[in-house]
């Protein structure tokens, strides 16, 4: 079993490490910030860019043999294959990053979701491949979910430790910034393309180039993130933290009461996450006759009024505490899923106001959902019970969000679309009490 707090070696910090002068000798919140920010966007990026295609384009490339209602709701099943995969490749890279480092690790991580990225953009549709299409087409999307559960810098838990007890709710939500930027990049870029291209070509090529852009940002962020995780006034950070990677079979004996009730304290964020951004697309391209491109700029607009709700939610957290933010988050969530069926079966002004509201929503709480309660986790388990925190999270709050939300609502009606955010908010409200009650026992 690797110590939690390993001695430093001539391994370790790693012999590439860049040492800088005194002046430099650790890391700032700040210079942590810029890395979080840099991965998180580009990731959410590559991530929002696979998701709107699902909606727009995977329908009519890769399932046309269905209508359109069953072509979306195939789409929205590969789609969730990575975040079951997620967890998977978290698990497989915390060894890896045991046994060679988190050089080796995010490259490795990094370079398999560029691979599986622009695998995607070449990948030929049913009409050439037929069913070989789709196999392909979920393998990538796998490859895609095991790259992000390696892509687990530590940088947001290391921020989380680096700064004053009293700031720690405006700086974890830096991070959570990379949602709204990914969005606002990749929706803009799809409205763009299906606005000036005509039809036929944007199904045929024009849907491709937002796949290839993912690919080159992911190379940029790999440069600027190692640049930063592989300096020695970091890899001593890390060390002083005990930001190493735990066994998981360790993890979940310890602390896997803790990590469940994390992953559920962000399941009122998790499920808003996909039902304003995913979600309404599909339902405006099945169910409505208003342009995509403009439905999506006004998507773009609610990811601004989003990246300025996790700001302000910043400075809420550090007046009230992340765990009571995150609460009235979730009672304000569970208001607002009484409302959000009658708004998206309105007219034009409704189904927008469902989308602006529902972003400023997501912004406020989704910016200190991270975490916010994985303090019980330790020194020795806060790496690793981190990101598997955060997996499951996605998993049981967003993954399968865009299909369940799609298949009941066509089938049943937008009742099941309030349902679905009830639940979600209902769960956060009691793992947040519960987590209250044990750490009062404690």
């Amino acid at each position: 079993m690797t110590p939690a707090n390993p001695p430093l070696t001539a391994d370790f910090p790693p012999a590439d490490a860049q040492p800088l002068d005194d002046a430099h000798a650790k890391a700032t919140p700040g210079e942590i910030a810029v890395g979080v920010v840099i991965g998180r966007t580009s990731e959410n990026f590559d991530f929002f860019v696979y998701g709107i295609a699902s909606a727009m384009v995977f329908p009519s490339v890769f399932f046309p043999f269905a209508d359109a209602l069953n072509g979306t709701l195939y789409a929205f099943t590969v789609f969730a294959m990575a975040f079951i995969a997620r967890p998977l490749g978290t698990v497989a890279f915390m060894e890896i990053q045991r046994r060679w480092g988190i050089r080796t690790k995010l490259t490795l991580a990094l370079f398999l979701l560029g691979t599986c990225t622009a695998g995607i953009a070449f990948l030929p549709g049913f009409d050439t491949l037929g069913m070989a299409s789709v196999v392909l087409l979920a393998l990538l999307r796998i490859g895609q979910g095991v790259a992000l559960g390696g892509s687990w810098d530590g940088l947001p838990s290391l921020l989380a430790l680096s700064t004053p007890k009293d700031r720690r709710g405006w700086y974890a939500m830096l991070g959570q910034l990379g949602a709204p930027l990914g969005f606002i990049i990749a929706a803009s870029l799809f409205a763009y393309l299906y606005a000036v291209l005509p039809s036929q070509d944007f199904f045929d090529w024009g849907w491709r180039y937002p796949f290839l852009a993912a690919f080159m940002i992911n190379v940029v962020a790999l440069f600027a993130r190692l640049r930063l995780v592989v300096t020695e006034e970091f890899a001593h950070q890390f060390t002083e933290y005990e930001l190493q990677p735990a066994p998981v079979r360790d993890l979940f004996r310890d602390k896997g009461r803790d990590v469940v009730i994390g992953a559920f304290a962000m399941l009122a964020s998790y499920a808003l996450f996909h039902i304003v951004t995913i979600f309404p697309i599909s339902w405006i391209l099945l169910f409505s006759d208003r342009s995509a491109s403009e439905f999506l700029m006004v998507q773009v607009l609610g990811a601004f009024l989003a990246a300025g709700g996790i700001v302000v939610s910043g400075l809420i957290a550090d007046r009230i505490g992340r765990p009571r933010t995150l609460a009235v988050m979730a009672a304000v969530i569970a208001m607002f899923s009484g409302f959000a069926p009658t708004l998206l079966e309105g007219g034009v002004a409704e189904e927008n106001t469902f989308v602006l509201v529902g972003f400023v929503l997501l912004g406020l709480s989704y910016g200190q959902a991270a975490g916010a309660v994985t303090a019980n986790l330790g020194p020795t388990y806060r790496y690793t019970g981190a990101a598997l925190t955060s997996d499951l999270a996605w998993l049981i709050g967003a993954a399968f969000a865009p299909l369940v939300a799609l298949g009941l609502c066509a089938n049943f009606g937008l009742a099941y679309l309030g349902a679905y955010l009830l639940s979600g908010a209902l769960c956060t409200l009691a793992a947040l009490g519960l987590s209250r009650m044990l750490n009062v026992r404690n």
